[in-house]
């Protein structure tokens, strides 16, 4: 499609993006009315949004629109999966320049459509606006389903630290992409659009979670809202912890240990959960460590030991982070 967002208009806009979407059977009504009506068999809905920031939370050179799209309902989604639920319907509230070729915003309602077809979800509403900086605003919706919500204060002394999904490899990508590479792809691709494991959330739920929470800070930091909810210390058994091969190559040629990727590296969105220490977990999931009662140590330590190196992302005190 030629032209700007200016040109087209912002009901022409509106018309475009949801032209592109699909449905699914949880939407009673859609795009096109004053609000979206979603089913919630459960009568609860777990709710979560993001924003994402051109130049702070995505540079246009590295991430096609459709890239952002992806990544954007990814995040949000992972976030309803973490809490045990099936996630249903999003919404995106989306500020773009009048000058922005037509073709950014569709793609991007791409990848946000397609992300939510992986996770059993549609886009089902939201705004656009003109502003100078391209904005993305994410509001993700799920369901329950009959179980109780798997929240971060559950973890208990003795249960074991469990993940599932890819740990380091946004931030293996990262450091590629900023040293002006795009190889290797699997690396760069991953930073781009993550993967997050959305069946394993409701599935850790009824495997009898104590608590959960997707890696989308790092390991370390999440696990700390981990303990700190649950006031206790949680250990993570480094050796435990498989690095790719190529992952390691990566390190070697950019002078970083792998770990500090997989420890502090966040954006992969894998769910880390613990369990009660009798449980028979799938073989998707990884024990990882363990908690313990509290101590005078740090909430989360490595092998038994605080872990010193700077790591987890903070949204006031880090550099542009895609």
């Amino acid at each position: 499609m030629k032209g700007t967002v200016g040109e087209l208009g912002e009901f022409g806009l509106i018309r475009e993006l949801t032209s592109r979407l699909t449905t699914t059977p949880a939407v009673r009504v859609g795009p096109g009315d004053d609000a979206a009506v979603v089913a919630a068999p459960d009568r609860r809905v777990v709710a979560s949004t993001d924003i994402l920031v051109e130049g702070r939370h995505f540079r246009r050179d590295w991430s096609t629109a459709y890239d952002v799209g992806r990544k954007a309902a990814a995040q949000n989604l992972a976030d309803i999966a973490a809490m045990g639920a099936v996630p249903t319907a999003l919404l995106l509230g989306l500020v773009v320049p009048a000058e922005l070729p037509v073709t950014w915003p569709t793609e991007l309602m791409d990848g946000l459509r397609d992300e939510c077809q992986v996770a059993g979800a549609s886009v089902v509403g939201g705004d656009v606006v003109r502003g100078d900086t391209i904005t993305v605003s994410i509001t993700a919706l799920g369901d329950l389903r009959n179980q109780e919500p798997v929240t971060r204060g559950g973890a208990q002394p003795g249960d074991l630290v469990a993940v599932t999904g890819w740990l380091g490899w946004s931030a293996a990508g990262f450091a590629v992409l900023s040293r002006g590479f795009r190889s290797p792809r699997a690396f760069v691709e991953a930073h781009r659009r993550p993967e997050p494991p959305y069946h394993a959330g409701p599935a850790a739920a009824g495997l009898g979670a104590t608590a959960m929470c997707d890696v989308s800070d790092g390991l370390i930091a999440d696990l700390g809202h981990i303990a700190e909810a649950s006031k206790v210390r949680i250990d993570i058994r480094s050796g435990q912890i498989d690095i790719p091969t190529q992952m390691n190559d990566i390190g070697q040629a950019v002078g970083v240990d792998p770990m500090q990727w997989v420890l502090t590296g966040g954006e992969d969105h894998a769910i880390v959960a613990t369990f009660p220490p009798d449980v028979k977990l799938p073989a998707r999931w990884k024990v990882i460590g363990e908690v313990l009662n509290p101590s005078a140590l740090p909430q989360v330590t490595v092998d038994g030991a605080p872990w010193t190196s700077k790591g987890g992302w903070d949204h006031f005190g880090g550099d542009v982070e895609s």
